[in-house]
């Protein structure tokens, strides 16, 4: 009876030992990722921790199923370009891109191998995702990412209501400087949604920063700087000008507030990687990066400093020195 039936389960037993062992196969398969790094920069190292957190969650795990390859720029377009032939005979399953240099690099020649980007401030400006799509759609190749671009609408929001009596505020920006403008105007559309005044300084050069908030000054009851790299390049000049007249100074980066701003509701780096590496989840789960919309990180922390409230004659109020994640104290500043 047996000399009967097993030609017939012959076929069921191969079908049945042959897709245990292609399970057994795909659980045992190796995942390779390349990391391609700018430049270094702590916030783009907190950048790699979220994203590699992502992936441990879900069950990729370094030194088990999963090896990255990790690369860095140094800032130099062409160790951008070394690092983009490596990755394309590398055999890689997936791309991690850091910032803007390198991932225009690698989005530019690499089209079959899924990229995802992260720490990149203007992913429409850099042409990494198509220029005719709305913003944060879905890129219909193999791209996908989170942008740092300063959330300028919220972290207003969030300093006017530390600052709530401030009922004029000032900002300077370079008018030439075709990046910021986006950033003002958000800036301008918030200031009239919780109906302060905004006075704008214009400036062009970062060596104007001290004279326009010297403008400012009498004028304002406090300052915001929004993204803009002329008045970035001379924030010294814009804290110098604060502390003399007394003005409350915000800014939308935390890295400026050790060089003297008082608050910064500025973005969670490891937020950011993280965000990227759960959509590296999704394409290894077998989902297309071009069905995965890039979004920009609306996440954000609060660090102040009690140095620069007292050079600028403020009280922080105790419920946001509670809410802060980071207070910086008069002996981490030089």
């Amino acid at each position: 009876m047996w000399g009967k039936l097993f030609p017939l389960l012959l076929p069921c037993l191969i079908l049945i030992f042959g897709s245990s062992s292609a399970q057994e196969s795909k659980s045992k398969r190796i995942i390779r990722i390349g990391v391609a790094q700018s430049f270094s920069h702590p916030d783009l190292d907190e950048d790699i921790k979220g994203f590699e957190k992502a992936l441990s969650e879900a069950g990729f795990k370094e030194g088990g199923n999963l090896i990255y390859h990790r690369q860095n720029a140094q800032n130099e377009k062409s160790l951008a370009k070394t690092i983009t032939q490596r990755f394309i005979h590398s055999k890689l399953d997936l791309i991690h891109s850091i910032a803007t240099l390198t991932s225009q690099a690698l989005i530019h020649e690499i089209q079959d191998i899924p990229i995802v980007f992260s720490s990149v401030t203007d992913p429409l400006g850099a042409k990494l995702v198509p220029q005719t799509q709305p913003n944060e759609s879905k890129s219909g190749f193999n791209v996908t990412g989170v942008s740092d671009r300063w959330p300028t609408s919220l972290q207003f929001e969030l300093q006017a209501q530390f600052l709530s009596k401030a009922k004029k505020w000032g900002t300077l920006y370079n008018p030439g400087d075709p990046q910021s403008l986006g950033h003002i105007k958000e800036l301008r559309e918030v200031s009239k949604k919780y109906k302060v005044e905004l006075v704008e300084a214009a400036i062009l050069s970062s060596l104007e920063t001290f004279q326009a908030t010297k403008f400012l000054a009498g004028k304002v009851h406090a300052i915001h700087i929004a993204f803009d790299r002329t008045a970035l390049f001379g924030f010294e000049g814009i804290v110098r000008g604060c502390n003399e007249k007394k003005i409350p100074l915000f800014v939308g980066e935390v890295s400026y507030v050790l060089r003297g701003a008082l608050a910064a509701y500025g973005l969670d780096y490891f937020h950011i990687g993280y965000s990227a590496g759960k959509k590296a989840v999704q394409i290894l789960g077998g989902e297309r990066p071009g069905d995965i919309p890039w979004e920009s990180s609306k996440k954000v922390i609060l660090v102040v400093s009690e140095k620069a409230a007292k050079n600028q004659g403020v009280v922080i109020p105790p419920e946001y020195l509670k809410k802060a994640n980071r207070i910086i104290r008069e002996s981490e500043i030089n």
